[in-house]
Formats: C-alpha cells, sequence, structure tokens
C-alpha cells in the first residue's frame, strides 16, 4: 500500500531537489528516507523561504512521487554527504498552508498544528494529501 508524506525543508532547498529530481530531509540523514517506499507521495512544506533569512513562508512547495531506486549519498563538497531519493516531480504551484488549515485532518482545530513539521518527515492521510494535490495543481 502506498503511503503519503510531508518533508519539511525550506522552500530554496525544495526547489534545488526539484530541479534535480531529487529529495532530503532532516539535513540529509539516511534513516527518514528508508521509511518511504517507491510510489509513495511526497509533499514538501517550507516554513521559511531560506534558512539563513528565516522569512517566513508557510507553504507546500513541492509535490511528486518518489520513483524506484534505493537511498544513495552524494558528496557535497566541505564534508557534507547527505542521503537522497529521485522523485518525479509534478507541476505544481506553490501553495500557502494557512487556507487549508481547518481542512486537513492533521491540523483542523489544533492551535499547535506546527509542532509534528519539527520532526521534519510523518505521514499523511489519503485526505489530506488529496486536499494538498488538489490546491498545489488546479
Amino acid at each position: 500500500m502506498k503511503r503519503n508524506w510531508i518533508a519539511v525543508a525550506s522552500a530554496d532547498h525544495v526547489r534545488t531537489g526539484r530541479s534535480g529530481g531529487f529529495m532530503q530531509v532532516c539535513h540529509g540523514k539516511s534513516a527518514p528516507l528508508r521509511r518511504i517506499s517507491p510510489g509513495d507521495l511526497v509533499v514538501y512544506y517550507s516554513p521559511v523561504e531560506t534558512l539563513e533569512n528565516k522569512v517566513r513562508l508557510q507553504a507546500f512547495t513541492g509535490v511528486g512521487r518518489v520513483k524506484p531506486g534505493e537511498v544513495y549519498q552524494v558528496d557535497m563538497g566541505n564534508g557534507f554527504k547527505p542521503f537522497r531519493r529521485n522523485v518525479c516531480w509534478f507541476d505544481a504551484r506553490e501553495v500557502s498552508i494557512l487556507p487549508l488549515l481547518e481542512q486537513l485532518e492533521l491540523s483542523a482545530g489544533n492551535k499547535n498544528w506546527g509542532y509534528q513539521f519539527r520532526f521534519g518527515l510523518f505521514q499523511v492521510s489519503n485526505h489530506d494529501m488529496n486536499l494538498i494535490c488538489t490546491a498545489m495543481t488546479h
């Protein structure tokens, strides 16, 4: 059974992954990526535009399907060797989470909805994934 995931990263990092056909989570750790399987859907939530300036964004910034293949490691230089998974990114627009908060099961009626995003990667319901995908592709 295919699962649905929300991953968390700054918007500029998500855009880099989208242009390169990959995803990274939790500062390049491999363990969270190993929970994801080929065929799963993943949507990125970006609390900020960039890590450097911390300008608040609070938007879904990418959605796609995980491609076949395993988690792999790349050398980005200066000792940084993050793990990645390949993703087929959909043609989608960035959408604020704010108008969706009361409709999403993960946040409806929850004042502390942002807490779970601190984990960097978590599973969501089909209902929530469908709602987010519809907002991003229409």
